[in-house]
């Protein structure tokens, strides 16, 4: 039987395997939507960093830190964003919340998980 996963787009490593819709790299921990699963999902809809839909009133976990611009102070990951709103717009922040410490923030899909 032939593999058919591919390579890890973030570490190259062979190793990678299905779980679900995602494929999970074990050397490095990425987790993606192959392309073409992608291809068949709609464009009107906002995804988190790992492929996961996202909907109003969700709650998200930052995967990766963050500096707000503007200020010294760093979101850190793991953080939990409570009520999102998904609102596209420009520069590609297409989440709106308040996250507790820091106020209303513009944030991008591609830093978050839903949890």
């Amino acid at each position: 039987m032939v593999d058919e996963t591919p390579n890890c787009p973030e570490c190259a490593g062979t190793q990678t395997y299905a779980m679900g819709s995602l494929v999970v790299c074990p050397g490095c921990g990425h987790e993606w939507v192959p392309e073409e699963s992608r291809d068949a999902v709609s464009d009107d809809v906002i995804r988190d960093a790992v492929g996961n839909v996202l909907a109003d009133g969700d709650t998200v976990t930052i995967i990766k830190d963050m500096k707000v611009k503007g200020s010294s102070n760093i979101l850190k990951v793991g953080t939990k964003v409570r009520n999102i709103r998904l609102t596209p717009g420009p520069g590609g922040h297409d989440v709106e919340a308040k996250v507790d410490g820091f106020g209303p923030l513009y944030l991008k899909s591609s830093i978050m998980k839903k949890a």
